[in-house]
């Protein structure tokens, strides 16, 4: 038997989590160097299989398939396509700086009366959180999916309230009521598109007889599997709903302004750069592979939603006085270009979107990063508490700029490749939207230097004269988001070459190619 490979990428930040929880309360410092180093094995993991895993080869490879509940047709099946291993490398990628940057956000504090952080709780639950999304990107069995696309909801929940942003302008009483708010407002979201998906899912098991993902969709080519075209709509939609939700994208949105707002920066992070993953990565899997007419019949409306999603986010963010709720609404304004590309039905749509994810994923890790680097200093989120920053910190504010740069898309930097294929690719079947999207460029670019603006410029403000720079963690952080932003803007053939076979076999399953270039006869 072959060494079950999927299965260590993803049982080592489990098995880490609890060694990382068992750690005696005293020895804090020794549960933060655990869960790095198992991080870094989890990486090297990934390396591992992202090496092993052959573009030109079978659809799935590593797979591994065992009885799991066999009355009901469950198996444990694991398999990767390109699209999925480049996911596995962002997410094992990110989780050491995450825990890396949140180094002493789960230390003691003293807040009028002693309160106590469990420290190994937190770094554990971010290794469970790694453990449930590698497995969601691994996951063949549509059952298997959907339990860790739910059970990574209550380790979030956690890091949430449990675990909130200290810099409040209210005092610690009002921040603990927002946090359980926010962290409340999350879970009922999710939970809520969960349990539709749930339906779905019980609905497939019996028009289908199973869960098995490959099963399921070669019977759908071949025609053995029948269904009738109101049952997949239904199906569908109960799959695309919590997708939708996890994206985020609009009207479903609203729980991540306030859970970016009340969680520290790294688990912010970790919800935008990692977990949101899973619900676009998700509709490329499930819902266009299981569903592909369904997924014909829904673009138009998805498509305007994703247009919508790219605007409205956009728009609130320029007007956010908040650090962090500005970039939650900047990061909904990016799924929505991540959406669109999905469902714009071309090979540059769905290869752009899916570079997008990973190019997202380090662009707002870098911003994000280094603008809780910078609210730790001050203790204040809002933008109006900020000014001439770059006098006292200048690589502070130099990575801030450079992530800036990125999440508004600049050439040469990650992003920019990205949404010029997403666009691109929208543009060659739905020229209106494409042209209406494309002012979600010009937004972001008025948010991100505005933002700029006003923290990094300017006068110095007195109360910030002996705010220190970034120190050696904070640069191990932040240098290598850098160079990975300026590495796949000039060179993004590394991610393209594995993505893209996967993109030609998603194109096969909903039957569409890519429209023609209209070229005008010559005179």
């Amino acid at each position: 038997m072959s060494f079950p490979l999927l299965t260590a990428t993803a049982a080592l930040p489990a098995l880490g989590a609890i060694a990382t929880a068992a750690v005696p309360a005293t020895k804090r410092t020794a549960a933060k160097w655990l869960a790095l180093l198992v991080s870094i094995a989890t990486l090297a993991l990934a390396v591992v299989v992202l090496v092993r895993f052959d573009p030109g080869g079978d659809r799935y490879q590593l797979t591994e398939s065992h009885a799991w509940i066999a009355d009901f047709g469950v198996r444990y099946e694991l398999g990767v396509d390109g699209i999925g291993v480049a996911l596995i490398a962002l997410t094992a990628l990110l989780i050491p700086f995450i825990i890396l940057a949140g180094w002493h956000d789960a230390d003691p504090v003293e807040t009028g009366s002693k309160r106590w952080r469990p420290t190994q709780g937190f770094f554990a639950l971010i290794l469970v959180v790694e453990a449930m999304v590698i497995l969601s990107f691994e996951a063949t069995d549509v059952f298997l999916f959907y339990i860790f696309f739910e059970a990574m909801l209550i380790p979030l929940y956690f890091l949430i309230g449990g675990f909130g942003d200290r810099a409040h302008e209210h005092g610690e009483k009002a921040a603990a009521t927002q946090r359980s708010y926010a962290a409340v407002k999350f879970l009922l979201y999710n939970l809520a598109g969960g349990l539709v998906m749930l339906a779905a899912v019980i609905g497939l098991y019996v028009v289908a007889g199973n869960f098995s993902l490959t099963e399921i969709a070669e019977a759908r080519a071949n025609g053995s599997l029948e269904m009738s075209t109101s049952t997949e709509r239904w199906l569908f939609l109960g799959f695309f709903l919590a997708f939708a939700v996890k994206a985020p994208m609009w009207p479903l949105h609203t729980w991540l302004p306030n859970a970016m707002q009340e969680s520290t920066a790294p688990v912010a992070v970790l919800i935008t750069a990692v977990v949101d993953k899973v619900g676009t990565f998700a509709m490329l899997r499930f819902c266009l592979q299981l569903f592909p007419e369904a997924s014909k019949w829904a673009t138009p409306v998805i498509m305007v939603l994703a247009v919508i999603s790219i605007i409205y986010g956009a728009l609130l963010a320029v007007g956010q006085r908040d650090i962090k709720r500005l970039i939650a609404y900047a990061s909904i304004s990016h799924f929505g270009f991540i959406i669109m590309g999905i469902f714009a039905m071309t090979s540059q749509g769905q290869s752009g979107a899916t570079l997008y994810m990973v190019n997202h994923g380090i662009s707002t890790a870098a911003l994000l990063l280094v603008a809780g680097f910078l609210i730790s200093r001050r203790g204040s989120r809002l933008i109006a508490d900020y000014g001439g920053v770059q006098k006292v910190a200048p690589v502070l504010a130099g990575t801030f700029l450079i992530g800036g740069l990125a999440t508004l898309s600049l050439p040469g930097l990650a992003p920019f490749v990205s949404e010029f294929l997403v666009l691109v690719g929208t543009f060659t079947r739905y020229p209106v939207i494409g042209v209406i999207a494309t002012f979600g460029i010009v937004l972001a670019a008025l948010y991100t230097l505005v933002l700029y603006q006003r923290t990094m410029t300017g006068p110095l403000r007195p109360e910030l004269a002996k705010m220190p720079d970034l120190r050696a963690r904070e640069i191990a952080v932040a240098a290598p988001l850098i160079v990975l932003l300026v590495f796949l803007g000039v060179y993004p053939k590394p991610v393209t070459d594995i993505v893209n076979p996967a993109v030609k076999q998603t194109m096969s399953d909903v039957q569409q190619k890519d429209p023609q270039p209209e070229v005008e006869a010559a005179k």
